[in-house]
């Protein structure tokens, strides 16, 4: 028996009055919630803080207030009107469609950009004073004491009940309010709050498209590279209804009024193993229905002790039916002794393929003590973190673990982990927890030095705890003490966030910094080669960087430089006290420095004017310049000197190949003879750095915390395997525009600078994995620098950067125990705070060889096919490479077939439901520019650096790209959606009178057939006739249904993917045709099989292997 608890202790299912003595209250911090930041706000209010959001530990979201009485406001905040019903405002900068295109012509100067975006505020200061609790301890240690927190720090609101389009939900009934209303049970108001705190982009109140989002940036008018004109849009609004996931969520309903708060979820046993009997709760996310794939389908035997028989993939499973039985579908492909080309007794149309679903998943990450499956990463789905994190900031690609090594490799699968510790959370989402445990910092284990969790075993009444990452048994602080309940957990569990929450965020003390936080420092350097001037590359970055500025972070931490280079540096003292910026050269190129130490890096408030003032003159200062040469390293090495005790941001825009000075490079052998052709004889070879110079410089950049991003806007061949060495090291990113247009990439260039520096992101950080004793990390892969096996330095990390983590079995599991995982990451905010990210999963052990299957996570596993792919290309032969991806996917099906599946039939290719996609994906990774024979070297290289730090959910269409109709927007019906269905990548699905859009997530393809209406060409692209359009798209929005649902469309995919998608048109018969069919992965091309012929070869080779 517990001992007595003290009068007024709260008890899990009666939480505490509003207070908190240990959150941090910081609105304006960075990693305050991941979830405020706020680009759509009035510009009349640019500052301004939106009411608070429900208590900690209380109804997450009210129940709807009355119409009769308008919206509250909060003490201290603005009123924030709500967009009329049925609209929603532009997700990007638009221009009016009457104006003509503008260009950039290399010797005129540029018009002085207008405004800023008004959607966007300007980042408020940062605090002056150490942000206070609410209630002062009574301790002296500084720990957490007294009543538990109850309340948040002040992050804003959220999204109106009403925000939720019907777009992005399925209709169906609506379940009756719970009696206990949990953070999930109602959709929440929106968010208001400054620009660059930890949080998503903002959306319109008509739209919650799914996955991470780009910001929206207004409607007023922009200057030249603003993207396309007339993007708001008027949609009638519909009630919402979700579907609920893991068994557990009831539809969204308005909550029932209550005068006391309820626990945010039920006060399940701590420390205490799952239950073998269901690991999991009951995964209830759609299913396709039944299909007969096959005319000579058959039923496969149900294997030995299963409960029940294998299904067709696409089968829903029974009701109730426990997750330990077999796995829960199968496809058989009937197809043995056909020969390659023939496939008539398999239907096309049939075999496994992606199934669009454009409702929001309801998802609990555990219940009943019990682990529950994530949904998939390419799904809508909004979380509520019950003990696990959530799946945005970590995935497995099992989620159960082998007890020993031995188990996985029978399985032929990979084990690891995607962390993406500053994912965007949806904006329903409740926001991370900062918890500040004072001078002591966070209780941490003694021996492995784990971080508190939910899943620390406390024992003997609470004095003591049991890590669950060492097993090591530790005194609890006393100051940290608290007894424990009859159910063995303490009884303030429910309101200590680090107790019951997966993901929460520490205040660090002292102890975790070597120097004190450095500043918001952004620098900026620019081409002026004559490539750039005359290609229009040097206007476009200055005014994308003009436009920016305003967007920056406000206060006297916020810093910023420039300058330019082509065969010479040019820094510009950007002092107040002087009349103009001052042009300062350094001509040593071999021996770099930077002329003054100080002035040119300043403060923003003091040199604003100054440098809009110098960004307009620049394309003029330059436009008669006649230098072709490029100085690129001795430029980067000379702005690292620069910011070399402060460290931050290097946004370096390049045109041309690096020619002279330090790291200069030189047009490689096969690159300067074909500039097509990779296939040749060790191709792969071209793909590595030219030599060991940059890689240098990189190191030490980030040793002194200095994070390159790269923005290459070039039309001809630069290097970008050499290049990208820079970026990679430093935690950074390579942007690539080829061919770059100044009339369709300056909108991109500008958006994607834009979210660059307003993303939610952190500098001058460390990271960590730590793993329970029986499996240790094997290796890391992502932009980072390593100076320690066990630590990954990230001088910059950011809101899209995702680090996969390999694991290995040192030791073995018992059946039924729990396997944790803890990724910690050290680092500082935009506003100088230093804080540590903490984010745990635990998930249970398995001895059973057809339980890995059945929760295998089949967008994690791929991604880690492609991360694997994308580091083997620069050392490896394609083909090579091609053989080692597919023979990974048909180990895997071969030891599924082998060990879980007892078929009389050797005729029949089985497939895991799990894993029933995985031959497409692979397939089409085989096709992917990255393992193709045909694409240019910079092109490859390109698409290995945006692996090396792609998110999960974007991993599957960089490689299988989702295909719409767009010219039938209008007579289909798809559920309200604002993104069609989708099509399969196959010719066989394309007509001569359709116009189709292909997008990976960052490039869009609109192919139009040679026999498509002219009505329908002239309501979308203004001209009647195809030839009269022009190859170089620029969107535009006409005064007609079609071409308003296209921009719709479109607006919701770059929102989705956090990416603004440039647009490029295809023509058949035209190259611009070909580039479009390549991507038809299912078609048999001269180098490739077909989709119907690959399943063939697959099942042949495991026949093979059976035999």
């Amino acid at each position: 028996m517990a001992s007595p608890v003290p009068p007024g202790v709260p008890r899990p299912g009666n939480p505490p009055p509003n207070f908190n003595p240990s959150v941090q209250r910081t609105p304006d911090s960075l990693a305050d919630n991941m979830q405020n930041l706020q680009i759509n706000r009035p510009p009349t209010m640019p500052n301004a803080l939106g009411p608070r959001p429900a208590p900690f530990g209380s109804p997450l979201y009210p129940a709807p207030a009355s119409s009769a009485h308008p919206a509250s406001v909060f003490p201290g905040a603005s009123p924030v009107m709500p967009n009329p019903p049925g609209t929603r405002p532009a997700p990007f900068t638009t221009a009016p469609s009457a104006a003509p295109p503008v260009s950039f012509p290399g010797a005129s100067p540029v018009s002085r950009p207008g405004p800023p975006p008004a959607g966007f505020p300007r980042a408020g200061p940062p605090p002056t004073t150490p942000p206070q609790a609410s209630v002062t301890p009574n301790v002296p240690s500084g720990r957490p004491s007294g009543p538990p927190f109850a309340q948040p720090p002040p992050f804003g609101t959220r999204p109106p009940s009403n925000a939720f389009p019907s777009a992005s939900l399925t209709t169906g009934p609506v379940a009756p309010p719970s009696s206990a209303q949990g953070p999930v049970s109602t959709i929440p108001p929106s968010n208001v709050l400054g620009p660059i705190s930890n949080g998503p982009p903002v959306f319109t109140s008509g739209a919650l498209p799914g996955g991470p989002r780009f910001p929206s940036i207004g409607s007023t008018q922009q200057p030249p590279v603003g993207p396309p004109p007339s993007l708001v849009q008027n949609r009638a609004s519909q009630p919402p209804n979700m579907r609920p996931f893991a068994g557990s969520l009831a539809a969204i309903a308005p909550p029932a009024s209550s005068s006391q708060p309820v626990p945010p979820f039920s006060a399940a046993s701590q420390g205490i193993p799952p239950p073998s009997a269901s690991p999991y709760g009951a995964q209830t996310w759609q299913m396709q229905p039944r299909q007969e794939l096959f005319d000579c389908f058959q039923v496969a035997p149900p294997i030995p002790g299963a409960t029940q028989p294998p299904r067709m993939y696409g089968m829903p499973p029974p009701p109730n039916q426990p997750m330990t039985g077999v796995p829960p579908a199968m496809g058989h492909l009937p197809v043995a002794g056909a020969p390659l080309g023939g496939t008539s007794k398999i239907d096309p149309n049939q075999i496994p393929r992606p199934i669009p679903n454009s409702s929001v998943i309801l998802y609990e990450t555990r219940q009943g003590n019990q682990a529950n499956l994530p949904p998939p990463a390419t799904s809508d789905y909004i979380v509520k973190d019950t003990g696990n994190c959530s799946p945005r900031y970590m995935r497995c690609t099992i989620n159960q673990i082998p007890c020993t090594g031995d188990l996985l490799s029978t399985s032929s699968m990979q084990l690891a982990l995607m962390v993406q510790p500053l994912a965007l959370p949806h904006p329903s989402e409740e926001p991370i927890q900062v918890v500040d445990f004072g001078e002591g910092g966070p209780v941490r284990c003694s021996r492995c030095k784990g971080y508190i969790n939910p899943f620390m075993k406390f024992i003997d009444q609470g004095r003591r705890f049991i890590c669950n990452l060492c097993g090591f048994t530790d005194e609890t602080p006393r100051d940290y003490h608290c007894n424990l309940g009859p159910d063995g957990r303490r009884r303030d569990a429910d309101e200590r966030p680090e107790l019951c929450r997966g993901t929460v965020e520490f205040v660090a003390t002292k102890e975790y910094m070597v120097r004190d936080p450095m500043p918001a420092v952004f620098f900026f350097l620019v081409d002026v080669s004559m490539n750039a001037i005359q290609t229009g590359a040097t206007a476009a970055a200055c005014s994308a960087i003009n436009q920016v500025i305003s967007d920056l972070p406000e206060g006297p931490r916020t810093m910023v430089g420039i300058a330019t280079f082509d065969s010479t540096i040019h820094f510009y003292n950007l002092k107040r006290a002087l009349q103009q910026p001052l042009m300062l050269i350094v001509p040593d190129i071999q021996d770099v420095y930077t002329p003054l130490q100080t002035d040119v890096i300043v403060q923003l408030s003091e040199c604003r004017q100054h440098l809009e003032q110098l960004l307009e003159n620049v394309p003029t200062m330059f436009q008669n310049n006649r230098v072709a040469e490029s100085a690129f390293g001795a430029a980067i090495k000379a702005a690292f000197l620069a910011m070399k005790t402060t460290g931050g941001k290097l946004l370096v825009f390049q045109s041309v190949l690096p020619s002279v000075g330090i790291g200069a490079l030189s047009a490689r052998e096969a690159e300067g003879r074909t500039n097509t052709s990779a296939g040749e004889k060790e191709a792969h070879k071209l793909l590595q750095p030219a030599d060991k110079t940059l890689k240098t410089m990189a190191i030490e950049f980030a040793e002194y915390q200095v994070c390159v991003d790269v923005f290459i806007t070039t039309q001809t061949y630069v290097d970008i395997a050499s290049v990208s060495v820079v970026p990679r090291t430093t935690g950074g990113q390579v942007y690539y525009y080829y061919p770059f247009s100044v009339l369709s990439d300056s909108a991109k260039l500008y958006n994607d600078l834009r979210w660059n520096v307003t993303r939610p992101q952190g500098f001058e950080a460390v990271m960590r994995v730590r793993c329970s004793q029986g499996l240790q990390v094997q290796e890391y892969y992502g932009n980072f620098c390593k100076h320690i096996p066990t630590d990954v330095d990230l001088p910059g990390i950011d809101c899209d950067k995702t680090i996969m983590v390999t694991l290995k079995h040192d030791d073995k599991f018992q059946e039924g125990a729990e396997c944790a995982f803890q990724c910690a990451l050290l680092y500082t905010t935009v506003y100088g705070q230093r804080r540590i990210r903490v984010t745990t999963l635990s998930l249970p052990c398995t001895s059973v060889l057809s339980n890995l299957f059945r929760t295998a996570d089949l967008d994690t596993q791929f991604a880690c096919f492609l991360k694997q792919a994308a580091n083997e290309i620069p050392t490896t032969p394609l083909l090579q490479v091609r053989e080692q991806m597919t023979n990974l996917c048909i180990n895997i099906l071969h030891s599924y077939r082998k060990f879980c599946a007892t078929v009389s039939s050797s005729g029949q290719l089985i497939l895991p439901e799990a894993l029933k996609l995985l031959p497409l994906y692979t397939l089409a990774l085989v096709k992917s520019i990255g393992l193709r024979t045909d694409g240019r070297i910079d092109d490859r290289s390109y698409w290995i650096t945006r692996v090396a730090s792609l998110s999960t959910h974007l991993a599957v269409p960089l490689v299988y790209p989702r295909m719409i109709a767009i010219d039938n927007l209008i007579s289909e019906e798809y559920d309200g959606s604002l993104i069609p269905p989708t099509k399969p990548l196959s010719s066989e699905h394309l007509s001569e009178d359709g116009i189709y859009l292909l997008e990976n997530g960052e490039d869009g393809l609109l192919y139009v057939g040679n026999a498509v209406n002219p009505d329908i060409l002239r309501q979308l692209f203004g001209s009647s006739s195809i030839d009269e359009i022009p190859m170089q798209l620029v969107l535009q929005q006409y005064d007609n249904p079609l071409s308003k649902k296209l921009n719709d469309a479109v607006n919701e995919i770059r929102r989705q993917r956090c990416s603004y998608l440039r647009l490029r048109l295809c023509k058949k018969g035209d190259p611009s045709g070909v580039l479009f069919l390549s991507n038809m992965v299912e078609d048999k091309t001269p180098s490739g099989l077909s989709y119907v012929e690959f399943l063939v070869h697959i099942h042949r080779q495991i026949q093979t292997k059976m035999a």
